[in-house]
C-alpha cells in the first residue's frame, strides 16, 4: 500500500532508480520482482530487483 508515494513495505537505496521515493530510501511501486543472475543462487548478491528502470 501505497503511503505519501512511497510503499513502506519496500525498503530501497538505489536513488537511480526511476521508482526510487527521492526523499526517503523506499520503493513507489505497489510491488515488484526478484529475480536471480545466477543458475543456483546461495547469497543474496546473486539476486536482482527486476523491476529496477534506469532514471534516465
Amino acid at each position: 500500500m501505497l503511503v505519501n508515494g512511497k510503499n513502506e513495505c519496500i525498503q530501497c537505496s538505489i536513488d537511480n532508480c526511476a521508482y526510487h521515493a527521492k526523499s526517503e530510501d523506499y520503493c513507489t511501486l505497489e510491488k515488484i520482482k526478484v529475480g536471480t543472475h545466477e543458475k543456483n543462487p546461495t547469497k543474496k548478491e546473486c539476486t536482482d530487483c527486476e523491476s529496477f528502470k534506469n532514471q534516465a
